[in-house]
């Protein structure tokens, strides 16, 4: 199953490593994101456990308002400000066959990189692999260019990869991505949004090279978990603001057993057994 739509985009842009200043300037162009984007800078409330954030307290989240957020890990509610997530649609007939579809051809996919060396081997590349984390993206730049003009559920724009007790890399899952001028009609055609909500990131404000350090303050102004999310404040303590960041993504856990957790919005969990 390929859907290809004719949409021109701009040129991708591969992110195996990162530095603020670097991304401030070029953020409009990039198009994939690695993981350590979500752990590289989480402040030290979503690293204690605390409870999740309150929607009210989220400026900038844009969920309609019967939607909660009880399915997120904290580092993903963390970021919920900055975050544009897809509603989910009325059920139709064969939306959950065709999400299943989806997984499984996935599954088969994947397997030979049960042995993370045979993804190194085929072009995957690990993002930031001196920062020690949970999860690992192993990114694929040309997947991530074939993302932005169709779908193809056996080439995902990045690999999945979970540190455990005995393996630093077990494979976990894949992650999707899509152009992000994509509608959501768009994205209903790859995977239904009944099933699954596609995500965003937005309305972000890089510090300053003065004030990096707020980045993993215990309530940071700047960055994906910072309190600033409109250009008006960002401008007024000298940050950069980018209203749109990076592309559409969903990630894909096809070797969870309860079909409503492969889709699942939590990373701070594993998703293998």
């Amino acid at each position: 199953m390929v859907i290809r739509f004719a949409k021109k985009t701009a040129n991708s842009e591969f992110l195996t490593g990162w530095n603020f200043p670097r991304l401030r300037k070029r953020a409009s162009g990039l198009r994939i994101v690695a993981l350590a984007l979500q752990w590289a800078f989480i402040p030290s409330f979503v690293q204690a456990g605390q409870d999740k954030p309150h929607k009210a307290d989220m400026p900038g989240m844009q969920m309609s308002a019967d939607e909660d957020m009880r399915d997120m890990g904290p580092s993903m509610a963390a970021m919920a400000g900055h975050m544009y997530i897809t509603p989910l649609r009325q059920r139709q007939p064969a939306d959950e066959e065709k999400a299943k579809a989806v997984v499984a051809a996935l599954k088969s996919a994947i397997e030979r990189y049960k042995d993370y060396r045979k993804a190194l081997a085929d072009g995957y590349v690990i993002a930031n692999p001196k920062l020690k984390q949970p999860q690992y993206h192993f990114m694929s730049q040309t997947n991530t260019r074939l993302a932005d003009l169709g779908f193809d559920p056996t080439k995902p724009t990045a690999l999945l990869y979970r540190r455990t007790p005995m393996l630093e890399y077990k494979l976990e899952g894949a992650m999707y991505t899509a152009n992000p001028d994509a509608t959501e009609d768009e994205l209903n055609e790859r995977i239904p949004l009944s099933v699954v909500r596609w995500h965003k990131h937005m309305n972000v404000c890089w510090a300053p090279e003065n004030r990096v350090k707020d980045y993993k303050s215990a309530h940071p102004k700047f960055g994906m978990f910072g309190s600033i999310n409109t250009q008006e404040a960002c401008t007024a303590e000298r940050g950069t603001f980018n209203a749109s960041l990076f592309t559409w993504m969903i990630h894909v856990f096809p070797y969870e057993t309860d079909f409503k957790e492969a889709f699942s919005m939590n990373d701070d969990v594993a998703h293998v057994h």
